[in-house]
């Protein structure tokens, strides 16, 4: 499958981390697979700082995560893009949407969770309920005077999209009633990150495969937006020995936790390489020694087990 390639016939790739954190190995496996899939076939790459949550973000952890992503051989194309300093531009992008496709939503976290594990009230992909999609004037005044604020929810009409995923083959997803602006007027994920891709002329989004049920209704909003919609690639986690999501709390998961134990970050990038299927030897590498031996059709399919010897 040829990559899809912008209007210059480039492919551009990026990494999007939150900065809430140092990267582990988990994320690291990911930024490595974005970079050599975009510059192996002489793309560009970008990175991005998702801090829409300005309260868990620190641009300490910022500077700690772009420092762990060159010291092992990634490097990208123009300024970091933050997306705490991009909100007018969500805002209008929601102006932007058809006004019988945007509603509002009075209800909680906890309320959307009751209502899912209620008798009969389960749906199968998790999808928001429909709670508020039909409230009256008179409903949304009532929960306003009882103090409540309402988040911006998309209308979705239960519809479905489908996608061919680079690593995953053919894909068929239902569309969720994705939040477009949370109860204190932040944008939400799924919004700015469509129109992040499209400002930043992204062609190709490489990111862990936790995040694959979010696609269908990115690729609904991209289309509501009049916005391209790249190809997406989502590659298995690196998981915890008891198949749980990496955590500081496994034990040695970043670099500076590796480097303790006398780790590189040749030799963490050439673990990183062979968790994806691509032989070192067992030396060191960096990032563009493994250029030439790269293809995302060959990435392996099932996740990377850590053992509890390798933390």
């Amino acid at each position: 499958m040829r990559p899809v390639t912008g209007e210059n016939g480039v492919v551009r790739g990026r990494f999007a981390p939150s900065p809430t954190g140092s990267l582990h190995l988990g994320n690291l496996r990911t930024a490595l697979v974005a970079w050599l899939s975009a510059r192996s076939v002489g793309g560009e790459f970008i990175v991005r700082m998702e801090d829409l949550d300005r309260v868990t973000s620190s641009p300490v952890h910022e500077s700690d995560q772009l420092s762990s992503l060159r010291s092992i051989g990634l490097d990208w194309d123009g300024a970091v893009v933050r997306q705490s300093e991009r909100f007018a531009m969500y805002h209008q992008a929601i102006a932007r949407l058809p006004s019988e496709r945007v509603y509002e939503c009075y209800c909680t976290r906890r309320e959307i969770r009751e209502a899912a594990e209620a008798p009969h009230g389960v749906d199968p992909d998790g999808r928001y309920p429909g709670t508020c999609r039909n409230l009256t004037a008179g409903d949304r005044r009532a929960l306003r005077d009882a103090g409540r604020r309402p988040a911006l929810r998309l209308r979705s009409d239960d519809g479905e999209e489908s996608f061919d995923d680079r690593c995953r083959g053919p894909q068929h997803g239902g569309v969720d009633d994705v939040v477009l602006q949370r109860n204190d007027g932040v944008p939400a994920y799924n919004l700015a990150v469509v129109v992040d891709d499209a400002a930043q002329g992204v062609t190709q989004v490489v990111r862990g495969d936790d995040l694959l049920a979010s696609t269908p209704g990115q690729i609904r909003l991209h289309q509501l937006l009049d916005l391209p919609i790249p190809e997406y690639a989502h590659i298995p986690l690196a998981l915890a020995p008891d198949g749980s999501r990496l955590a500081k709390r496994h034990g040695a998961v970043t670099l500076a936790d590796l480097g303790e134990r006398g780790m590189s970050p040749g030799d963490v990038c050439a673990r990183l390489a062979e968790s994806l299927g691509i032989e070192t030897g067992g030396r060191p590498v960096m990032a563009g020694d493994l250029l030439e031996r790269f293809d995302l059709a060959r990435v392996l399919p099932g996740p990377w087990l850590l053992t509890p010897g390798e933390l």
